[in-house]
């Protein structure tokens, strides 16, 4: 059974997305100071510890996420056309 690439790469890119948008909301509303979570700045262009700035992290971990979850889902493919050859009839 092959995996739907564009499927898990949607799955994945928006858990991982809203994981950023909600974690950097809970902190905010929380008050927290966000030195852990600001230093995502340093992967994703344009992420500060902001309301705004979790919109961005989501659009960036959507994308992140959306090629992570293709690429699983290509790696598995390949590796089930490989490993599940036919095997001959003799």
């Amino acid at each position: 059974m092959e995996l739907r690439r564009r499927a898990l790469g949607t799955a994945v890119g928006l858990t991982w997305g809203l994981s950023i948008l909600l974690v950097t909301w809970w902190l905010l509303i929380w008050n927290s100071t966000g030195n852990t979570i600001s230093k995502l700045g340093g992967l994703f262009w344009g992420y500060t510890y902001s309301w705004f700035g979790g919109i961005v992290g989501f659009v960036w971990g959507f994308i992140f996420g959306f090629i992570v979850g293709f690429l699983i889902a290509l790696f598995y493919d390949i590796a089930l056309k490989f490993f599940n050859k036919p095997k001959p009839v003799s």
